[in-house]
């Protein structure tokens, strides 16, 4: 509290301002006034925002008052000073003392502890409370339920834990409340029932196990319910058709079993339904789906539903997005309806048992996959752009299943199989007794494959025998040193020749003391794990950065390690090696560029003004340049360098800038060739297997190519979300908070990345298409098995064409031309997003060609601002069961035929 000389001092500040302004509502109570005072020191608040000397009501920024008394503020989204930042805490109480505060907003203002049991007592009228993004843990005081006057709750996104508290059932006035993004664990509150002024209600995100209660059904002014990501069970409660006001219900990634009561047909005025990621079962009747002409989003994946599709679906006039994938639906989609209304839809039947030819009016669709089942007959040339085809038992196009399982299928159920369109094509299978021509066909074909098996494994064993031969030859090369050893240091390890003449200049140990200054506590820049960096500025003003490597602390062999990588390796986007100085015997120093911004850690939220330590953050365009430049680097280790050489150690502290924020991969020192056969991906298609998991022979689990790769997707999430230090963290805390952030990353909605999307972001509606394609791609990267994960040249090429990723395309606008089943990207990533049981799913497609060479490409080279135009390339991709490939890679150009376009 604020002592009594202060609150002196305070007084006599008051009475001066209160009698020199104008009749403008100035402040009226002491009290209050102090109390500002008092809260802006508790929080650290800037003088910029809370400046003294003047009168609050008017000048202080987020402060509302009436009638000389404060009922609001709002402090959302400010930044805290220097000091203020060193030990942030929930130190509100001096709220205590605003008696007829109405709203407090503090939303995207760091908040770290526990909501105190005095909050909800001493600030009885508040009426809104907005601690969104407040970092807040702990458990929710009982007390909160004694805010009467509450018509508004967020607490959404923060660490809350516990269990609800069945007071807040008391606030019989609220109307929103949101509680989602959280820990939060036990059961729904059957107190929820007395909400009875409730409109809407999200507690999606969190833990909450046991049955939804009956009792919700009794919330007739709920307009939207999300109950989603949580492990609630039993069955979906018929007394939520009584909800009649409800336009939106979200009751997916849960353990909901049973089948959908008839009842939810009550629902008169709903829209979007999503109850996917559940064990639901049963028929869906035509008479189960409430207002079928205001439905527009319906969700029902991944569940046990049989049975034939309702007839209902398809006329829907206003049917935009229909999932029913990973299903046990089956029929014939022959006589597939769709309402003319709603031509522009996206349906995904995957993953389903419907048979038959292809429905009449594919072509009508947006997009509609119909991958991994079993349609049979032609495709028609003109349905190929906006389908997903792959695993069917179609006739003119690839990616379909082997001729036994169709066979086997169709036989099984009475029916006629066309058998691709082959001679006796509509004769059913023969019986045993009469097959003599069956049997000879089936020993022809098994000499066939039997024929082309040998082959296979004499072209593995060929690979193999090269491999043999390329890797001893390298053993040999590796034992040839190329360069002497300089006086004090070390002889090189096994298998490293150091050229030393390609290593800049012979620096003296004086030297690198006079332009470090000793290497003064000043300039020590951090501790790294293969040493201390420290800035230093050379005799001719050229600014450095010297690394003093301990030897008795480091691995003795990892600065020559780190030397023999350079003395081979440049490139533009890794970060220039200016010299060494090797004469000491238990001190190693390696001398680099200075990169003016830093890290991505540091430089993602600046420092602009020394006067209020004011932070800005990096605008959208920057930071997608920033992710194409680390990309390149880590392409061309990748996949320019033989062998392929793995970083070991991406993350938002080994990306460097300079100073137009231009990218240098640093933290060099863990660099090493990648472990195993470099052909493996290639071999493993081949015989059908599993690739290796991260796990090296060394038994580091970081000697494979797809760990960068994961590595890189937690730093490409970090740049959506702004949660950067997240590359660095440990597996719980990463696994936590990609449980907690995936979910908002879909294929099918841009508007849901924006819940988990930085709040010091600024974009429009196309650079939000850029931001929802940066996080898919960050969704793919890091998909738990490294096989599934894209490669770096394909993540690359995703970065410099954000827009294909996401974006239907044109054909005439792009010259997009497709040829047999190829699609768009769209198509390709949406053709699986779901398809997987894995925490992030494999994106797949049919091939795409693009014709007529890329249109304008993001520039790397430029300033901060980068180039605003999206970029576009010549990609194709391979089928999920052949390849780890996700985004496609280039294809030759065919036929290309350039016109001016209107």
């Amino acid at each position: 509290m604020v002592d009594r000389r202060s609150t002196v001092a305070l007084a006599l500040v008051f009475l001066l301002f209160h009698s020199t302004l104008e009749q403008q509502g100035p402040l009226s109570s002491l009290t209050e006034f102090a109390a500002l005072f008092e809260l802006r020191s508790s929080l650290g608040l800037r003088s910029r925002d809370w400046p003294r000397k003047v009168d609050p009501c008017s000048q202080w920024n987020g402060v509302q008052c009436r009638n000389g008394r404060v009922v609001g503020i709002n402090i959302s989204g400010f930044r805290r000073t220097r000091i203020g930042s060193l030990n942030p805490q929930f130190a509100v109480d001096a709220l205590g003392n605003f008696t007829l505060l109405e709203s407090f907003n503090a939303s995207r203002f760091a908040l770290p502890g526990p909501i105190p049991d005095w909050f909800g007592q001493r600030i009885a009228a508040l009426q809104v409370l907005d601690l969104r993004s407040c970092s807040i843990a702990g458990a929710i005081p009982s007390s909160m339920g004694n805010l009467f006057n509450l018509t508004s709750m967020y607490l959404s996104d923060n660490s809350l834990t516990g269990i609800i508290p069945s007071s807040m059932g008391q606030l019989s006035r609220l109307s929103v409340l949101d509680l989602s993004q959280n820990s939060l664990t036990g059961s729904i509150p059957i107190s929820f029932s007395s909400l009875g002024n409730i409109s809407f209600l999200d507690i999606s995100s969190n833990y909450l196990s046991g049955s939804i209660p009956p009792a919700i059904g009794s919330l007739s002014n709920l307009q939207f319910l999300n109950l989603s990501g949580n492990k609630l069970s039993s069955s979906v409660p018929s007394e939520l058709g009584n909800l009649t006001s409800l336009v939106e219900l979200d009751l997916s990634l849960n353990t909901l079993s049973g089948s959908l009561p008839l009842d939810l047909r009550g629902l008169r005025n709903l829209q979007r339904m999503e109850i996917g990621n559940n064990s639901l079962v049963g028929l869906l009747p035509d008479n189960l789906f409430p207002s079928p002409n205001r439905l527009q989003v319906i969700g029902l994946s991944h569940n046990v539903f049989t049975g034939a599709l309702p007839d209902v679906l398809g006329l829907m006039p206003r049917l935009r997005f229909l999932d029913v994938s990973s299903n046990n639906f089956t029929g014939d989609l022959v006589n597939l309806t769709l309402n003319a209304n709603a031509t522009g839809a996206v349906f995904n039947l995957s993953q389903n048992m419907f048979y038959g030819a292809l429905p009449s009016i594919i072509r009508r669709f947006s997009f509609i996959d119909l991958s991994s089942n079993y349609l049979e007959g032609m495709v028609p040339s003109d349905a190929l752009s906006n389908a997903s085809l792959d695993s069917n038992c179609l006739q003119n196009v690839s990616n379909q299943r082997t001729l036994v399982e169709c066979a086997s299928f169709y036989t099984e159920r009475g029916m006629i199989f066309d058998n691709f369109g082959l001679p006796n094509a509509t004769q059913p299978p023969p019986a045993p007794e009469t097959s003599g021509k069956s049997h000879r066909k089936v020993i022809i074909l098994a000499s066939v494959l039997g024929g082309f098996v040998f082959i296979v494994l004499l072209v593995i064993l060929l690979i193999l025998l090269l491999l043999c031969i390329r890797r001893r030859g390298a053993m040999n090369q590796r034992g040839n040193g190329v360069g002497p050893v300089p006086a004090g240091g070390s002889p090189p390890p096994a298998g490293v020749s150091i050229n030393f003449s390609s290593l800049g200049e012979t620096f003296t140990y004086q030297q690198l003391l006079q332009a470090t200054s000793d290497f003064s506590d000043i300039n020590l820049i951090k501790h790294g794990h293969s040493g201390d960096l420290f800035r230093g500025i050379l005799e001719g003003g050229v600014a450095v950065v010297v690394k003093r490597i301990n030897l008795q602390s480091s691995r003795k062999e990892g600065y020559l390690l780190e030397l023999d990588f350079f003395s081979k390796i440049s490139h533009t986007r890794l970060v220039p090696l200016l010299g060494h100085c090797l004469e000491n015997d238990n001190e190693k120093f390696l001398v680099y560029k200075y990169m003016p911004n830093g890290d991505l850690s540091n430089a993602l939220y600046r420092k602009t003004n020394l006067e209020d330590d004011s932070l800005q953050s990096l605008d959208w365009i920057t930071r997608l340049k920033i992710a194409i430049g680390a990309a390149e680097g880590l392409s061309y280790l990748h996949h320019e360098c033989t062998p392929p050489l793995v970083h070991r150690d991406v993350q938002a502290s080994s990306i460097l800038l300079d100073d137009k924020f231009e990218v240098r991969l640093g933290s060099l020192s863990e660099v090493c060739a990648q472990e195993g056969d470099t052909h493996q991906s290639m071999i493993t298609r081949l015989l059908r297997l599993p690739q290796t998991s991260e796990q090296g022979s060394s038994g580091s689990p970081t000697a494979i190519c797809a760990y960068d790769v994961y590595c890189f997707g937690k730093v490409l999430l970090g740049l959506v979300t702004g949660k950067l230090g997240m590359s660095a963290s440990n597996d719980v805390e990463m696994k936590e908070f990609l449980e907690q952030t995936l979910p908002y990353i879909s294929i099918y909605d841009k508007e849901l990345v924006t819940k988990i999307l930085d709040p010091s972001l600024i974009v429009d509606e196309d650079l939000l298409e850029e931001v929802w394609a940066m996080a898919i791609v960050a969704k793919s990267c890091l998909n738990p098995k490294p096989s599934r994960r894209p490669l770096m040249r394909y993540i690359l090429k995703a970065l410099e064409n954000p827009w294909k990723v996401v974006r239907e395309e044109n054909s005439g606008s792009a010259r997009l031309r497709t040829t047999s089943s190829r699609g768009s990207w769209n198509a390709a990533l949406f053709g699986s997003w779901r398809s997987s049981s894995d925490v992030v799913a494999v994106p797949t497609t049919s091939t795409t060609r693009l014709e007529g060479g890329s249109s304008l490409k993001r520039s790397t080279t430029t300033g901060s601002q980068g180039s605003g135009q999206n970029g576009g390339g010549d990609l194709s991709s391979s089928h999920r069961r052949q390849s780890k490939e996700i985004f496609p890679e280039p294809s030759e150009v065919q036929n290309v035929e350039r016109q001016d376009e209107v």
